[in-house]
């Protein structure tokens, strides 16, 4: 079992800059690939950016050179930079622990971009 909280959330201007992490309890947490998928309202919760236990990465092409995923398995955390904000990146930002048997989320964090 894995306990997942995001933190770091927030109102910021566009353009501006917020960085989420999401925080793991419970079972090891380097044997799982982390995600951060977010959800807009009345859409589809969706794939954001992977991260592998050894560190691989992958992002949804609208923001690939804009946000940043990273992790510390010492800390058991999972972070995402996020630069060069727009309106459209306002939603719920879910983090997500994946294994071959389990699945986990947290329960949310708002982003909202706006002037």
């Amino acid at each position: 079992q894995v306990q997942l909280v995001e933190s770091g959330g927030g109102l910021v201007q566009p353009g501006g800059s917020l960085k989420l992490s999401c925080a793991a309890s419970g079972s090891t947490f380097s044997d799982y690939v982390m995600g951060w998928y977010r959800q807009a309202p009345g859409k589809q919760r969706d794939l954001v950016a992977i991260i592998s236990s050894s560190g691989t990465t992958n992002y949804v092409e609208s923001v690939k050179g804009r946000f940043t995923i990273s992790r510390d398995n010492a800390k058991k955390t999972v972070y995402l930079q996020m630069n060069s904000l727009k309106p459209e990146d306002t939603a719920v930002y879910y983090c997500n622990a994946a294994s071959p048997r389990y699945v986990f989320w947290g329960q949310g964090t708002q982003v909202t971009v706006s002037s």
